[in-house]
């Protein structure tokens, strides 16, 4: 039976919308190639959803176009208002924007491990509130409101959808973050907190893995991907797994969970409470630093106490790259960005860097580093056959292209499937970004219907 016409108007109107969400702002003409729907049809939906205040004129094609198929309408958005957090062991991430994610507003504030649940939550929710005060104070697009002048103001509703992204397991019934061995009580606390405080807004708890993974799906180094998992290494070990599109959480939400993954190379096996042992003990942060120093980095390179995991890999994958000619070695300041690495490059009595030493240093940390990540990472190929691993988090960042190709070199000797190795775009920033990601396609969900 074919649809009736308001059947039909709401379906066309639903394709454009989506259409705008995933594109950005389109012409009519643009709209009436990618839906196939004809000239009148486009032009009928294109009135309604202006009337009906869902999408709005805001700009043109080109210089040299004139006329109604020259206009670029995108959606509305001061429609509604989100935030997104990112909440770590040691401190909140939060940023404000509007509907289509321009970003309004964005802070965040350490909080020490000592703070009692009572202050860390009060601290948090504090941040959170300052963002949205600050976004309220700006116009979100000054032209398409009229509004000039630096103290211009535009009026700004309430927070429709917060979206979190926290360390843990979220019950997949419930969609609430678990009571997990290891965490802060704060992280819990905090999601009844921000529901209190913000009575009218939805929030939405998301682990941060997968929030990362579908921030790299989207606008990072797997665009192009429906199927890969991503290797999140950081302070912390994990995977999230996407297939067909779709992030996959488990029958208790703990698809992933690579931490407790029992592997060669440890001492003993983990536990049902505490990933020592697994795969953390070989990838997280203070295994790698352990590593840095075993291999003779750390030594080498003159680190002190700033050093970090991300940091001493960004200064290994640097000093990789540094040439030698002529018996003369280039300061490998000018490969890499050894203040952020909290590493100094030792300089031999006569003044130039042992750069020949810190070579070998640093190519037997990374092969030594793409052995242990490979040894994760092959388990998971072997058993989804994802066809790509991406390296995410602050320390697949910084291993770039140079660490992606020694992981992948590992797999293929280890397993036959076919499988891509791919660094982090993102890196750290990509759980804030999925984080707001869900606020985004869960407001836009509910207000377009």
């Amino acid at each position: 039976m074919p649809a009736s016409p308001s059947t039909a108007r709401a379906i066309n109107d639903r394709l454009a919308l989506r259409l705008l969400q995933r594109e950005g702002p389109l012409t009519a003409g643009q709209l009436k190639q990618l839906t196939g729907l004809s000239r009148p049809t486009v032009a009928d939906l294109v009135e309604r959803l202006t009337a009906s205040g869902l999408i709005e004129m805001v700009g043109e094609s080109g210089a040299q176009r004139r006329g109604p198929n020259a206009r670029l309408y995108g959606i509305v958005g001061d429609r509604a208002h989100l935030a997104a957090l990112d909440v770590r062991l040691e401190g909140v991430s939060v940023l404000v924007s509007d509907l289509v994610g321009r970003v309004l507003a964005e802070a965040s504030v350490p909080i020490d491990a000592d703070a009692g649940t009572g202050l860390a939550v009060e601290q948090a929710v504090a941040l959170v509130e300052r963002a949205v005060k600050e976004a309220g104070t700006r116009p979100t697009r000054p032209e398409a409101a009229g509004v000039r002048g630096p103290g211009a103001v535009r009026e700004w509703g309430s927070l429709h959808t917060v979206g979190i992204g926290a360390p843990g397991l979220i019950d997949p019934a419930t969609g609430e973050l678990r009571d997990t061995t290891g965490l802060p009580a704060w992280h819990r606390s905090l999601v009844g907190a921000l529901q209190e405080r913000l009575p009218d807004a939805r929030v939405v708890v998301e682990n941060e893995t997968n929030l990362a993974a579908l921030a790299e799906m989207r606008d990072g180094a797997a665009r192009d991907r429906d199927t890969f998992v991503l290797l999140w290494l950081d302070m912390g070990v994990g995977a999230a797994v996407v297939l067909d599109g779709a992030v996959r959480r488990g029958a208790s939400g703990g698809a992933g969970e690579i931490g407790f993954l029992p592997v060669p190379g440890t001492r003993g096996h983990p536990s049902a409470t505490d990933c020592e042992g697994g795969f953390h003990s070989l990838a997280g942060s203070a295994a790698v630093l352990e590593l840095a120093r075993e291999c003779g980095v750390l030594g080498v390179a003159g680190a002190g106490e700033r050093a970090t995991a991300a940091g001493v890999v960004r200064w290994a994958v640097a000093t990789v790259a540094v040439t030698v000619a002529d018996g003369d070695a280039r300061d490998i300041r000018a490969a890499g960005d050894v203040g952020a690495a909290g590493v100094e490059p030792p300089v031999v009595p006569g003044g130039a860097p042992a750069a020949g030493r810190m070579r070998a240093c640093a190519v037997r940390f990374l092969d030594a580093l793409a052995e242990r990540l490979a040894l994760g990472a092959a388990s998971v190929v072997a058993l989804l056959d994802p066809g790509c691993v991406v390296l995410g988090g602050e320390v697949g960042q910084a291993g770039g292209a140079d660490l992606a190709v020694r992981v992948a070199g590992r797999i293929a000797s280890m397993s036959p499937l076919p499988t891509e190795v791919r660094h982090s775009v993102l890196g750290d920033a990509a759980v804030l970004r999925g984080a707001l990601l869900i606020a985004q396609d869960g407001a836009q969900d509910e207000l377009f219907g």
